[in-house]
C-alpha cells in the first residue's frame, strides 16, 4: 500500500501523488515515514524533504520550516517556502 502525500507551500501546492518513502528533518531529528505508520504531528526543520514516488516519480524539496502531519497512509508537508531540487511532477 502507498503512502498519499501533499507538499504544500504557503503559495501553492507544489507536489501530490503516491510514495512509498518519505523523508524529513524534523526538530527532534531525522524521520521516515512508510505505509502503515501511527499517526504523527511534527515540526519540521529547515532542510530536505525527500519523497520516493512509485515508479519514478517522487520528489526532493528544500523547505524553510512548517509542519509534518501523517494519518492513515495520508502524508501532509506545510512549509512557508519550498524551493524543489530534484525529481518530477513539481508544480
Amino acid at each position: 500500500m502507498a503512502l498519499q502525500v501533499d507538499l504544500v507551500a504557503a503559495d501553492r501546492s507544489v507536489w501530490s501523488g503516491e510514495a512509498s518513502l518519505v523523508r524529513a528533518r524534523t526538530a527532534e531529528g531525522e524521520i521516515g515515514i512508510m505505509s502503515g505508520h501511527e499517526p504523527l504531528l511534527a515540526i519540521l526543520a529547515p532542510g530536505d524533504v525527500a519523497i520516493s514516488g512509485s515508479g519514478a516519480d517522487g520528489v526532493t524539496a528544500t523547505v524553510s520550516g512548517g509542519f509534518f502531519s501523517v494519518d492513515h497512509d495520508k502524508v501532509t508537508i506545510v512549509a512557508e517556502q519550498v524551493e524543489v531540487t530534484a525529481g518530477s511532477g513539481a508544480r
